[in-house]
């Protein structure tokens, strides 16, 4: 979870002429150049050149280049420089919460248990596939001799997917759940679910030593990551 370049790029929108720029490109159906969106506007050509290339160094707009008419050779002009609304999404939530990485996991279980599965026997796969395939999206530890992975690298990767986690009395306590409202809702659910899914993370990075146990407690994740005994 990016927090600094998803606060930027949200944060960039608090000025109220860029955000009226970037409402006016999102709207439009077709890639909006500056002269355009300048007269639309009834803005400075300088002020739009700014915001729009700002939008795009924040991430919210794409640039592309292309002749607006069908004149070619010398003398034609050069491409001009467009915009349309970036396929990239922002979110910022505080303390983290990914309540799309439950919608993904209970989309793929029900895919599943349409195809045979029995339902809850989809649910766990789901939710540790997603976990393995969490795991393949953190940085290994580069260069160096191949160790086995520990906890603390475990810790690692659970705390860039906004669990922070944290060690209390020998055990990995995880202080946030990234899935708190649905927790309280669907409890029996949704910490099932979790308990795959941070098993999932473990068994992604190669972590073998490590075991998702479900551990419910108030102000706190219900998972509690020990290690095997044996």
């Amino acid at each position: 979870m990016d927090l600094g370049s998803q606060a930027a790029g949200i944060g960039a929108l608090a000025e109220s002429t860029r955000r009226r720029l970037y409402e006016y490109v999102a709207a439009q159906p077709a890639p909006v150049g500056r002269e355009q969106a300048a007269r639309e506007l009834g803005l400075a050509a300088h002020t739009v050149n700014f915001h729009l290339d700002r939008l795009a160094e924040e991430g919210l707009l794409d640039v592309e280049f292309r002749r607006l008419t069908e004149r070619t050779g010398p003398g034609s002009g050069r491409p001009a420089k467009l915009y349309r609304r970036a396929d990239r999404e922002f979110a910022v939530s505080l303390p983290p919460r990914r309540y799309d990485l439950v919608g993904e996991v209970l989309a793929d279980a029900v895919t599943r248990a349409l195809s045979g599965t029995e339902l809850s026997a989809s649910v766990v796969e789901a939710a540790h596939d997603a976990g393995v395939r969490a795991a393949g999206l953190v940085d290994g530890p580069g260069d160096g001799p191949v160790v086995a992975p520990t906890l603390e690298d475990l810790a690692g990767a659970l705390a860039g997917l906004g669990y922070e986690p944290r060690e209390e009395d020998g055990a990995m306590v995880l202080a946030n759940c990234p899935y708190h409202q649905l927790a309280q809702e669907h409890t029996e659910l949704v910490c099932g679910l979790n308990q795959h899914f941070v098993q999932g993370v473990a068994d992604g990075i190669g972590c073998d030593g490590a075991c998702a146990c479900l551990e419910p407690e108030d102000g706190r994740c219900c998972v509690v990551v020990r290690e095997r005994s044996g």
